[in-house]
């Protein structure tokens, strides 16, 4: 097992880190520093850089005036490292990084994966299982009595009790197994800094049980039951909302189901109850989510003196998740989209939060005036591009609502789908001296696009660097249905215009469709048709993802009840690891290395009819021999991805 400590022989000295936050002594005191007010400790390496949450928390609380220092990816075998820096005064704050850890670790065939993204040099090992908790024990006996007050998106989706996947178990609330003080659940900075300023002010922890986004843990029944007393003397208009207890949704699927589809209900930040849920004697206590950030609230965020690199200690060694990120630019945070498959919502909250034209800007031009910068800006979006200042045509209907998506079954008639702000920033980002390129590489939302023949024409002109990516997941209505995505039909017609426009521009570029097999709902029959519908239309996917079920969301639990918990409906579920491997072999039906498992799929479906070397069938006969080396028709799939060229879907 590989330990790898921030500082190592031959680290850059203190001085050449004064722009960076502290991560030892010796740069507190190059700051004169002999004590911090706040430590974050990350699972992820650091990289000073708006787009690692537990820096910008970081950041965020610096900017208002607080001592705070980064602790990454300690040696979780001793508190020693994580004291290195002296216990703070105020709180320690816990995260996992960017990613849930098993997450981070495991792929949906529950085989560890050869790199982690968000480490020195890519390399494994870096952190713990399940870090919150390790690292939240760490601090608990580096720093006894200190609160510690656990963050971040592992803590987020697993802050009520949950299904894990990796241990097939469902889990207690997180915050019992870290006994953390406080969870801030979404995104942090407005409870971060409130819990900031009230412990400054010498407020008990008891004190802070009310700070929006948050949760903490009432131990003994008297506690709590007063509370559920109160809750259910009111039967339109509860104050509280008491969540299927553990015990009751570890012992009956149905009643996790429920608990699911009450959790989903309550998402709002503007009409969300209060939660409680119990645990045996103790108690669970969730407040109303945070109020989303206005604009000039964002601008603030990403005009935080971020360094935009690595901490110097890492030397050379590149962290892969940067390389991904240092040339791009988050516009937005947020998703009305409501994928069942997805945690955005649940975690950024399903209000757009955007920044104005101007604060984008002046992060364009100092990207700009960075070492390195090639004039190429790889993405300017965030969760889906073009949702960039959408929002509710009026604030008291969004305040009531209770729609878990505004896009699903239709687009809202209330949602204001206007793509021209979006349309006018990235012209002006492309002004901006030194810019050569800007590429949109984050989500498209292609039902929203197909809306603005504008924005698409945009996008084929200046924004899709040969290949765009776009997600329809897959063609079943059924399935579709599940997943709360649009129909194939809205995929194709927004294939159709955006091929039409490259091709009247001269521009020879392709769409790279992302889809997802095992998904609940998805029979082998339907995936068995969703290769059938890819050979007919010549695309031969790269981008498949095999469905992992992570916590907290709504296909979680259709996978581990058995039901889609917003209708109680009964969802077939592939859970059997092969099963899942046979589905995405379907899928890459152009593969020669995955015909083996597709022939044994569709032999075991009773479609040996679709083995053979007609224009009809999927897969090529076991004996085909050389004959079958150009199987399917059309040329090789390129190296990066399938390709459907615009011609190709006239």
């Amino acid at each position: 097992m590989t330990l790898v400590p921030l500082r190592r022989p031959g680290a850059r000295p203190a001085s050449a880190t004064r722009a960076f936050l502290p991560t030892t002594r010796e740069e507190m005191r190059a700051r004169g520093w002999d004590e911090l007010d706040v430590l974050i400790v990350t699972g992820d390496a650091y990289v000073d850089h708006p787009a690692f949450g537990p820096v910008l928390i970081a950041r965020f609380l610096e900017g208002r005036g607080y001592r705070v220092g980064v602790i990454a990816q300690p040696n979780w075998q001793t508190p020693e490292d994580v004291s290195r820096m002296g216990r703070p005064r105020l709180f320690v704050g816990v995260s996992a990084g960017n990613l849930d850890s098993m997450l981070n670790k495991l792929t949906a065939q529950k085989k560890v994966r050869s790199a982690d993204q968000y480490s020195p040099g890519g390399r494994t090992n870096c952190r713990p299982n399940r870090a919150s908790i390790v690292y939240s024990n760490l601090c608990r006996q580096a720093f006894p009595g200190l609160p510690i007050v656990l963050g971040g998106i592992e803590a987020s989706l697993r802050r009520i009790a949950h299904y894990d996947y990796w241990s097939d178990s469902v889990r207690r609330s997180i915050l019992l197994d870290s006994k953390a003080d406080l969870l801030v659940f979404g995104m942090g900075e407005r409870a971060a800094w409130e819990i900031a300023k009230r412990l400054d002010a010498g407020e008990p922890l008891k004190g802070l049980w009310d700070i929006r986004g948050t949760a903490h843990v009432k131990n003994r029944p008297e506690e709590w039951q007063p509370l559920l007393a109160d809750a259910s003397r009111f039967i339109t208009d509860r104050k509280l909302l008491p969540l299927p207890a553990y015990d009751d949704v570890l012992a009956d699927r149905r009643k996790f189901a429920d608990m699911s589809r009450l959790f989903q209900l309550e998402t709002n930040p503007h009409n969300g109850r209060p939660m409680l849920q119990r645990h045996g004697d103790q108690a669970v206590f969730f407040n109303s989510p945070a109020l989303p950030l206005a604009e000039a609230d964002m601008d603030g965020l990403y005009d935080l003196p971020f360094v935009r690199a690595p901490h110097p200690s890492y030397g050379a060694e590149r962290i892969p998740a940067f390389e991904t990120v240092k040339h791009s630019i988050v516009t937005m945070r947020g998703c009305f989209g409501g994928c069942t498959f997805c945690s955005i919502t649940e975690h950024e909250g399903r209000v757009i939060q955007s920044r104005s034209a101007d604060s984008v800007l002046r992060e364009v031009r100092q990207l700009s005036r960075m070492e390195g910068f090639s004039g190429t800006i790889t993405d300017v979006g965030g969760p889906t591009a073009n949702m960039y200042k959408m929002h509710c045509k009026d604030e008291k209907i969004e305040r009531a609502c209770r729609r878990l998506s505004c896009v699903h079954p239709g687009v809202c008639e209330n949602l204001v789908t206007d793509h021209e702000p979006l349309i006018d920033l990235l012209r002006r980002v492309r002004e901006q001296k030194g810019i050569k390129k800007t590429f949109i590489a984050s989500g498209v939302r292609y039902d929203l696009a197909e809306r603005s023949p504008e924005f698409i024409r945009e996008l084929a002109a200046h924004h899709t660097g040969g290949q765009l990516s776009v997600a329809p997941e897959h063609n079943s209505p059924e399935v579709l249905k599940r997943m709360k995505k649009p129909g194939i039909q809205s995929y194709e017609r927004f294939a159709t215009a955006f091929c039409k426009a490259s091709d009247e521009l001269g521009r020879e570029q392709y769409l790279v469709p992302y889809f997802i097999t095992g998904h609940p709902g998805s029979t082998m029959k339907d995936t068995i048709e969703l290769a059938q519908y890819l050979k007919r239309n010549g695309m031969r996917p790269r981008q498949v993802q095999d469905f992992i079920p992570t916590p907290m969301a709504v296909a979680t639990t259709m996978y581990h009840t058995g039901f889609d918990p917003l209708t109680m409906e009964p969802v077939p579920v592939a859970r059997e690891l092969r099963d899942k491997r046979r589905m995405k072999a379907l899928i890459l039906w152009w593969d020669e290395a995955q015909w083996p498992l597709a022939r044994e799929a569709l032999i075991d479906a009773g479609r040996r009819d679709l083995i053979g070397l007609k224009p009809s069938c999927l897969i090529p006969p076991e004996h085909a021999g050389r004959s079958a080396g150009r199987f399917g028709g059309g040329r090789p799939a390129s190296r990066t991805g399938n390709r459907e060229r615009s011609r190709d879907r006239r």
